[in-house]
């Protein structure tokens, strides 16, 4: 087994170095990732892009440090240019004081660490400044892109990005949205049915999951289907092949229209299980439906009207798959509004906390954390500004990250101990108040009181046809 590596790309790397035309795409960085590895005997373990982060991913860098806290000694980060690692000299030198201080041997193209910090500094020499971040340049670069129609981000239902970055149509993928204009538009067919269609005919979304109203109604919704992109506030007529013709498509936006504005506004109570109620059948959520009905009655000749408010499966309604399974909503909510009174006086008391060692407070290791943060920017200032100083700088600037890594894990479980502790008495306390308002109180509730209750220690009821099962929150 050879020596483990890892990979560090940057999405606009192209952006901030025009005069590096060959890094241009990630595809770049990463082929001469792979074949850097694979002219070193490396074993590829995990690559990392930082401009790809999502909200339920950590930032590319952090992730990529906490492997090499993680992974044995001698990591090798390997990096296709200098700059990859910060959009400014001065953040990639730091970054790179903390892979080397947490274990890790960073290489460009086979240098070792010296010559990459060589190349680091020389590039700082010629900047003068830090580099802007990229901000209004990715975002200008990205837009020169949508004016001339080029793909960004994911490709629509029916499309992929070709191979001069323009759309061009899915053969299987284009049959079904062309069949779904031609329901809605020329056969008459309301979007449950079509959803209902594509299901029963065993289509099914890009991500394989089964046609829903909503996914149907944004597919005829979209311009894309006329043949124009639009992207940045750039909008590019015949960029690419049209799927549906011009006719079909307004035509489908009158037929939207006036089912949008037809029968008028009516007042619906809102129902207090919207979103916490699922089928204990398929899974999805229970949905509030309301129900008027109209009579003469044959004693008097009178008209009486009614309302009747029921839960049933929105799978069902919005899919046309599962069964609707109703319930009653005066009778649901009373059902789960015990059931969760139950668990709640059921549930073992919360032990407490065992207490912290003694040590620092975290205000005070806040402070030195601080104090770390400004003494290793001075030294790779000085690091910067006086080349004869950096053999000795060196060493000290590595020092400097360890401490600051050692103040930074002992804030952080101070931190989490006091949190922790924080968050069980305040669950305590409301777990207390529940079964109190959930008993006694709940007549004296209003709705917005009694939703906002049940959000509080409800994550979820699932609903079979003879029982409901509650799933406290944590």
């Amino acid at each position: 087994m050879g020596e483990r590596a890892a990979g560090f790309f940057r999405e606009a790397l192209a952006v901030e170095l025009s005069a590096h035309s060959e890094l241009s795409s990630i595809a770049d960085q990463h082929r001469q990732f792979v074949d850097h590895c694979h002219r070193g005997g490396y074993d590829v373990i995990a690559t990392f892009v930082e401009g790809r982060e999502t909200e339920a991913e950590p930032p590319a860098f952090t992730a990529l440090l906490d492997l090499v806290q993680r992974d044995p000694p001698g990591l090798r980060v390997i990096l296709s240019h200098p700059v990859v690692l910060g959009a400014s000299p001065q953040t990639a030198l730091r970054r790179l004081y903390e892979l080397l201080a947490a274990g890790a041997t960073v290489e460009v193209s086979g240098a070792p660490p010296q010559d990459l910090l060589d190349g680091l500094l020389a590039t700082t020499e010629r900047s003068g400044e830090p580099a802007p971040l990229l901000g209004d340049r990715v975002r200008e670069a990205m837009r020169r892109k949508a004016v001339k129609g080029e793909v960004l981000g994911r490709s629509p239902f029916g499309y992929r990005a070709g191979s001069r970055h323009r759309l061009e149509p899915v053969p299987d993928e284009a049959v079904v949205v062309q069949h779904i204009f031609r329901w809605y538009v020329h056969e008459g067919l309301g979007i449950r049915l079509i959803a209902r269609r594509l299901n029963e005919d065993g289509y099914r979304t890009r991500r394989g999951g089964a046609w829903s109203m909503v996914t149907i109604r944004d597919i005829l919704r979209n311009r894309v289907y006329l043949g124009t992109y639009a992207r940045f506030g750039v909008r590019v007529p015949g960029s690419h092949a049209a799927l549906v013709s011009g006719d079909e498509f307004r035509k489908a936006q009158e037929r939207m229209a006036t089912r949008r504005t037809s029968g008028g506004p009516r007042s619906v109570s809102p129902f207090l299980l919207s979103g916490l109620a699922v089928c204990g059948a398929c899974g999805g959520h229970m949905i509030g439906v309301s129900r008027r009905q109209r009579w003469t009655r044959r004693s008097d000749g009178g008209v009486s009207t009614a309302e009747y408010r029921y839960y049933q499966c929105g799978s069902r309604t919005n899919q046309s798959v599962c069964a609707y399974h109703t319930h009653r909503a005066d009778d649901l909510d009373e059902t789960v509004r015990t059931a969760v009174q139950v668990a709640l006086e059921a549930e073992p008391a919360g032990e407490t906390l065992a207490t912290l060692a003694a040590g620092e407070p975290a205000e005070v290791l806040r402070q030195r954390l601080l104090a770390a943060d400004r003494e290793i920017d001075r030294l790779i200032q000085r690091l910067v500004s006086r080349p004869p100083e950096r053999s000795r700088l060196h060493p000290r600037i590595l020092s400097a990250v360890q401490t600051r890594d050692q103040i930074q894990r002992a804030l952080a479980e101070r931190e989490e101990h006091s949190q922790r502790e924080a968050a069980s008495r305040a669950r305590a306390a409301t777990r207390q108040a529940a079964v109190q308002a959930l008993g006694d109180g709940w007549a004296h509730l209003a709705h917005a009181a009694r939703r906002e209750l049940l959000e509080s220690v409800l994550a979820r009821a699932t609903v079979y046809d003879d029982h409901v099962l509650v799933t406290l929150a944590v």
